[in-house]
């Protein structure tokens, strides 16, 4: 009799993060120009730091806080809701979390039962699929109009409803394509919600850097769509704050109990340390997201330009958000978009992406982030026109 595996087959059944093979490849290889991890190189800005550093001398850091987090917290991320997303929220429908992703993961498994599909915009977020899978529920990809900027195709997502359908599940400026969804199209997609009695649940992770007069908009601003919208937010990017783990969900305050009893298992509480540094980030001088935008809108203007140097090998849809880009390869062995990858790394020494990690309209890209200095721009940039001639 074969011997049973003693691991589940949903999570057996998920390959290995792209990302994070990518990183670990880049290891074996010397002096690698890295434009494959969305991690801002900046550090955290010192007032932030300077709070954190406070809490702890005073003694706050030592034990566990409220499940939803500091009172004092939730306060300021409400002024902040209502200030730059529109969104009149109360404290007791704030859930502080450990990054948006642990909000993410708490809300995906609040709202699916096994099954149950989500409507994902494909490209899409790789992480946003391995929640669906864990939760037992399936994935189902909307393909997003490349042609246009891969903005959202609402004539796909209705094609992708179901009986099945339980909640629709995008992010907004996207990772991987930069692509920041309009007002118009998010109030469209809202319709299909309203239409098909779905929730939504948000990823506004990159909601601050959005470029050339595009506006982000969060679909929880729409009175309409209260109770059935979940927005995750995280202080990871906005201050470069990827090390602290700390963001935060706002839902109906009835639906917070509910998504509560997924967080306290995933995580209890956000460390509070974090939240401390979290309160001094919301508290504190804003200029440091001012300049953080302006220099990933700057990066981003070098990447295309080196970009346009390659035109029989790349092709790209130039972001109007977030920090990261998505080029189609134009030559035929980037159909494999992993094997190009390694090869790319190993052959020039420049860590990328594959695609196909982003679900099945990725294949055939690869994901470029641009939140890096202008010098690792150039020398990945140069190191690529040499390999590619």
């Amino acid at each position: 009799m074969a011997k049973r595996s003693i691991v589940s087959d949903r999570v057996a059944k998920i390959g290995k993060s792209a990302i994070h093979e990518m990183t670990r490849l880049s290891r074996d290889v010397e002096d690698v120009a890295f434009l494959s991890w969305a991690k801002p190189t900046s550090g955290t800005p010192e007032h932030i730091n300077a709070g954190a550093i406070e809490a702890i001398r005073e003694g706050l850091c030592g034990g566990y806080s409220g499940n939803a987090g500091l009172p004092e917290l939730r306060q300021e991320i409400c002024r902040k809701l209502k200030r730059d997303n529109r969104i009149d929220a109360d404290p007791s429908e704030i859930l502080v979390t450990v990054g948006a992703i642990e909000g993410l993961s708490a809300a995906v498994m609040a709202l699916i039962d096994p099954g149950d599909e989500v409507i994902l915009p494909s490209p899409t977020y790789s992480t946003h699929v391995r929640q669906v899978v864990i939760a037992s529920g399936k994935p189902v990809f909307a393909a997003t109009i490349e042609d246009d900027g891969f903005v959202l195709d609402i004539d796909a997502i209705r094609a992708a409803i179901t009986p099945k359908t339980r909640a629709i599940l995008y992010c907004s400026p996207s990772n991987p394509t930069g692509t920041t969804f309009s007002e118009k199209q998010i109030r469209e997609l809202a319709g299909v919600a309203l239409e098909h009695d779905l929730a939504v649940i948000t990823d506004e992770a990159y909601e601050y850097f959005t470029f050339d007069g595009h506006e982000h908009f969060s679909i929880g601003s729409i009175p309409e769509m209260r109770g059935r919208v979940i927005s995750c937010y995280t202080f990871t990017k906005t201050y470069a704050m990827t090390g602290w783990r700390i963001g935060y969900l706002h839902a109906d305050e009835e639906l917070i109990p509910q998504i509560t009893k997924a967080h306290i298992p995933l995580a209890i509480c956000a460390p509070v340390v974090s939240q401390y540094a979290a309160l001094a980030a919301l508290k504190g001088p804003q200029e440091c997201v001012g300049k953080f935008r302006e220099h990933y809108r700057s990066m981003r203007d070098l990447m295309c330009e080196r970009l346009d140097r390659l035109p029989g090998v790349f092709q790209y849809a130039k972001p109007s958000g977030s920090y990261l880009m998505f080029p189609r390869i134009l030559l035929d062995e980037g159909r494999d978009s992993a094997a190009f990858c390694k090869k790319l790394l190993r052959e020039a020494r420049v860590s990328t992406t594959p695609g196909s990690a982003f679900g099945p309209t990725g294949e055939g890209h690869l994901r470029l982030s641009f939140c890096v200095t202008a010098e690792e721009i150039d020398k990945a940039f140069d190191r690529m026109e040499q390999y590619f001639g």
